[in-house]
């Protein structure tokens, strides 16, 4: 595949690494900072594009992808308010989009088990549960796409918990958390990769349950992967289309 890198920083880097090993080529790539500078001349040679820019610019190169008919791998997170009008049109369009908040394997193996285990923890409403997500500094959102997927798939098992609050550390003032919702709480550390961790607690005991990522090539090499999946389909589509893990 002819591929365009949209937000060429240190993860494109890495997507560009893993698509040249498996034998694609980079026809395009776009910083972040130049998001007004793409239109769909520039992808006039590119078969895929992947996106791992910024949540202000995303939802502009999903649009110039889409007008110019280029498949594109959205691994950016912060726009998924807006998911149904997105799904509209590239389905109104008859394009192709995949989107995830993280391709790596290991993370998407997390989500799945994450989801048994709030199943069987449904039963026992003495366990509270929170999650703790770690990101670098420079992390542009918060909380992170991960930890978002992470909270619902707990939200959709857990009868007790209806919605999700984020809070940075610094900013949990005692009991402001309701018993119906799902803390995530947000540090951001020099240097780190990314950790997961779902807490569920009692007054007998707690257990834990985390992913840690020692450095992002999981993520990277996953988007490649997730991007062969994507070439000749046509629709709307997100990562667990392409693990299936059911």
């Amino acid at each position: 595949m002819k591929i365009a890198l949209l937000g060429y920083g240190k993860m494109g880097q890495m997507i560009e690494k893993f698509a040249t090993q498996r034998g694609h080529s980079i026809v395009l790539k776009i910083g972040a900072g130049e998001v007004f500078e793409l239109d769909e001349t520039m992808l006039k040679d590119a078969d895929m594009a992947i996106d791992f820019s910024a949540p202000d610019a995303v939802l502009k190169h999903i649009d110039v992808c889409l007008n110019a008919n280029v498949p594109v791998v959205v691994g950016t997170t912060g726009w998924y308010s807006q998911l149904q009008e997105v799904k509209d049109k590239v389905m109104a369009s008859n394009n192709s989009l995949l989107y995830g908040s993280n391709f790596s394997v290991g993370v998407n193996l997390f989500f799945a088990a994450n989801k048994y285990l709030a199943k069987l923890m449904n039963n026992y409403p003495v366990y509270d549960v929170q999650i703790e997500e770690i990101h670098h500094t420079q992390k542009l959102d918060s909380p992170s796409g991960t930890a978002i997927t992470i909270a619902e798939g707990i939200i959709e098992e857990i009868e007790r918990k209806n919605e999700w609050v984020n809070h940075l550390e610094d900013e949990i003032p005692q009991n402001v958390v309701k018993p119906n919702e799902l803390l995530i709480q947000s540090l951001r550390i020099d240097e780190v990769p990314g950790t997961h961790t779902v807490i569920y607690s009692s007054e007998v005991d707690e257990i834990t349950f985390q992913h840690t990522a020692h450095n992002r090539a999981g993520f990277a090499l996953g988007a490649v992967v997730a991007a062969e999946w994507l070439e000749n389909k046509q629709g709307f589509y997100s990562v667990e289309d392409v693990f299936n893990f059911k």
